[in-house]
């Protein structure tokens, strides 16, 4: 079965859930081992979780990649929030030293192959993440 990409409106604590399986069924079906779906569902329900307690409403979107015949995954999260004012603090930030980030930025990253951060104070954050497949 093939996938293509998906879009998730992230509205509510109900919505973290709903995208955190979603985005694993959705690596699995692009045949993702259950360890490596578990840790893109784990990413996934984080950047849902920091969207809803940071700027109330966005999305996720999950695209699926490939790199000389090796499949991977793009995740997109992206609002319309208060934006981060010092995103390299936020970056390096780990769930003890940064209230409300659960696992961290930084800790997320290890959980990908590419991370990528862009926030504007007053206009929105966009994390977009990549996995490939093992």
């Amino acid at each position: 079965m093939e996938s293509v990409e998906t879009t998730l409106m992230i509205l509510s604590d109900g919505d973290i859930i709903m995208a955190r399986q979603q985005g694993r069924t959705f690596v699995l079906q692009l045949g993702f081992s259950t360890l490596e779906a578990t840790l893109v569902a784990t990413a996934i329900s984080e950047l849902a979780r920091n969207i809803v307690l940071y700027a109330n409403r966005g999305e996720i979107v999950l695209r699926p990649l490939a790199h000389d015949g090796r499949p991977g995954v793009q995740v997109i999260a992206r609002d319309q929030g208060p934006g981060i004012p010092e995103v390299q603090q936020a970056a390096i930030c780990s769930s003890s030293t940064c209230e409300g980030l659960r696992i961290g930025l930084r800790a997320m990253k290890r959980l990908v192959d590419e991370f990528e951060l862009v926030s504007r104070v007053g206009e929105g954050t966009t994390v977009a993440i990549k996995k490939w497949k093992s």
